[in-house]
Formats: C-alpha cells, structure tokens, sequence
C-alpha cells in the first residue's frame, strides 16, 4: 500500500519514530554499565565509521519493530547505518533515514556525545522528520515538517547571537588533524571580531548529531565538516535529524557551497562530496561559506 504523507500521516509517523528511538534508547542505557567489547567494519576511511558494537545491532533491531510496519503501510524505504543500502530510497515517496547509535565511540568510551537519530526523508532530500534521542540526558528533540520543533515537548527556538560569549566550532576529533586546521582556527577568530564576539574557541566531540544539537540550544555556535576525498565526512544518517531539526526553527543547514544537504545521495551515503555547515545564526554562516570558499581557492 502507497499512502499520502498528509500533515496528519507525517505526525502519526513522528509518533512511531519517537517511540522507537525511545526504545533503542532505553537499550543504550542498559548496556552502557557493560563491558563493551568494539568491533570494526569495513566502511568509511575513519576511525569513527569503522567503530560497531552489539549495541549498534541491538539499538538497531528495535528501530526496525517499530519502522518496517510504515514502510509496509506507506510505500517507505529505509536505510540504516548497520545495514547494506538497497537503493529503494531513490523509487520511493520517502525513506526512513537512521542512526541506532550515533557516536559509537562516545559510547566504548563511557563519554557523553552520544544519541539515537531517527529521520524521514522525502525522494527530493527533503527532510520531513527529525527524531533525536539523547539517553545520557533523557532529552528528545523533535520536528515535523511545518509543526516547529521541540525539546522534550517545549518548543524550541535558536538562541540570538549573544555578544558577551565568544563563537564556538563543535568538532569531532578528525579536526585536530585536519591540514586547514590552523587556518581555519584564525579566520574564526576574524569572523568572532567581525561580529562583536569575544574570540573563538574549538570545542571536540565525537557525535555528530549531539554536536549539531548543542548548535541549536547554545548561542554563538557553528558545526561544520569540510568536503573531503575517499569515503568519509559523515553519512547521511548524522545530518537528516538534526537537519529536519534545524529547517523548523529556521536556523542554517546547508552545505559548504551553501546548497540544500544532499541527503538522498544517488552514488554514496557518505556527505564527503560537499562538505555540511549547522550554524545558528546567518551572519555566523556566512562567515563560514566564505572562510570556506577562501581556503578552497
């Protein structure tokens, strides 16, 4: 069966999905006292994608009690971090989009930065849901599609740029290493001064999806990964949530050439082709696609 996404059906599937990433969450949080034993797969070039655990599976499996009924009922796809993708995104009205477990090694590391990402995504890249689970805090963030979005049932809404505080760069641990590293640290200081910020500072984390959520609740914030060759920079399952997330109180995603993310990929799930940009506020994103677009020439 093939049924509308009707503003109602969107609300009654962001019900489910919130559901789900609460069970696999509950999952996460039962296990996070064990002694968790890591594994590697063979995707992706870094250390992080390589990075699974029983967890990943078990969080998994109990986002797929909860989905696969829609996907039977709606005409959905759905792609998982833990599981091949079988290219039914592309021919589908929409596709489920999931993360079990994002910031494994968060998780192996006993650290906080770690979250269930569940997400709908329209043919189009459209995200249409936005799920977020964080089982460390017991914070759900929500959005549908033209509802807004909330944190933990209240509304959420982007803190204004706040001259007191300095701009802040969430980064996962690739960053240290990166070649522009340096560079970057410097023209973030220049756009800090631009805006009447007092400096800049690199805040490290691993998760992606926990890094851009910090974004969207903390003044002065930025999150972005640049454009990289091989199979890396994130996948498509550690932007569609929080993506969703960020339309709905109309703070910026985009990528680094300032085009809608790319999040139903037609040749790869990775987002290493354009790089992704979260910022909250417009002034602090355009000093970012342009400190981009001056490193890039």
């Amino acid at each position: 069966m093939n049924r509308r996404l009707t503003n109602a059906v969107l609300h009654d599937l962001a019900d489910i999905a919130e559901q789900a990433a609460r069970s696999a969450g509950e999952i996460i949080v039962a296990c996070r006292q064990e002694d968790i034993v890591p594994q590697h797969k063979q995707v992706g070039d870094s250390v992080a994608s390589q990075v699974v655990t029983e967890v990943d599976y078990l969080a998994e499996d109990a986002i797929r009690t909860f989905l696969q009924p829609t996907c039977d009922t709606y005409g959905l796809a759905l792609l998982t971090e833990e599981t091949a993708d079988d290219g039914r995104r592309h021919d589908r009205p929409a596709f489920w989009c999931v993360d079990p477990l994002d910031g494994t090694q968060s998780f192996v590391d006993g650290t906080a930065g770690y979250a269930v990402s569940i997400a709908l995504v329209a043919r189009d890249a459209t995200p249409l849901i936005g799920i977020v689970v964080d089982p460390v805090e017991a914070v759900t963030y929500r959005a549908v599609r033209g509802e807004g979005a909330s944190r933990n049932g209240a509304p959420l809404a982007m803190p204004v740029l706040d001259p007191r505080q300095p701009l802040s760069l969430q980064a996962d641990s690739s960053f240290r290493q990166h070649h522009w590293r340096q560079a970057t640290e410097s023209r973030l200081s220049g756009i800090a001064e631009r805006l009447g910020m007092p400096g800049s500072t690199v805040e490290y984390r691993t998760g992606a999806v926990m890094n851009a959520c910090r974004v969207l609740e903390n003044a002065n914030r930025c999150y972005f990964k640049y454009p990289r060759a091989g199979a890396a920079g994130g996948s498509l399952w550690d932007y569609a949530a929080t993506a969703c997330l960020f339309n709905e109180v109309r703070a910026f995603a985009s990528d680094l050439m300032n085009g809608q993310l790319d999040l139903n990929r037609e040749d790869s799930t990775f987002m290493n082709h354009r790089g992704v940009l979260f910022a909250s506020e417009q002034r602090i994103a355009e000093g970012i696609l342009a400190l981009y677009t001056e490193l890039a020439d």
